[in-house]
């Protein structure tokens, strides 16, 4: 299985949305979550599901991504993915998502996530709008719109 999480992209201040929920991306964030699907398509990374927290920031970076990559399926938004979430109810329904799923969240429980599916304490916590990739059950790289690049882990 391959799970590509991803924090989302650079979102507005709360005080211009009026809430931390409603919070969308900046001008920031959207061309960070265009910076990063080209960095995903050129490791061509084609995800068969797409999933998302309901969160606004969230939706929209899923459909930029998604458009970079030319993924043309639904994105789901699933209420397990939203910032205060638990890892185990995300995990579930991302298995029953797909053989490769990207999945768009928040910090701190898109890096609470990544511990939780690989069995470890705790993991890095995201940036905006970065991914990283777990494949076949360890981490393989990470992808990072700020810096423009992809950064191989090294597995033990």
């Amino acid at each position: 299985m391959q799970i590509y999480l991803l924090r989302h992209g650079d979102a507005v201040p709360e005080e211009d949305a009026g809430s931390d929920r409603d919070r969308w991306l900046s001008a920031r964030g959207r061309e960070a979550a265009r910076i990063l699907g080209r960095l995903l398509r050129e490791q061509r990374i084609e995800p068969d599901a797409i999933v998302c927290s309901p969160l606004p920031r969230a939706v929209q970076t899923a459909e930029l991504v998604a458009a970079t990559l030319d993924f043309l399926g639904p994105i789901v938004s699933l209420r397990s993915l939203e910032p205060s979430a638990q890892p185990r109810i995300a995990a579930n329904a991302i298995a029953n998502a797909g053989a490769a799923v990207l999945v768009v969240g928040h910090e701190p429980s898109i890096s609470s996530l990544g511990a939780f599916l690989l069995g470890r304490p705790s993991f890095p916590p995201f940036r905006t709008a970065q991914c990283c990739a777990i494949e076949n059950g360890k981490p393989t790289f990470t992808a990072r719109a700020d810096l423009d690049q992809i950064q191989a882990y090294f597995v033990e």
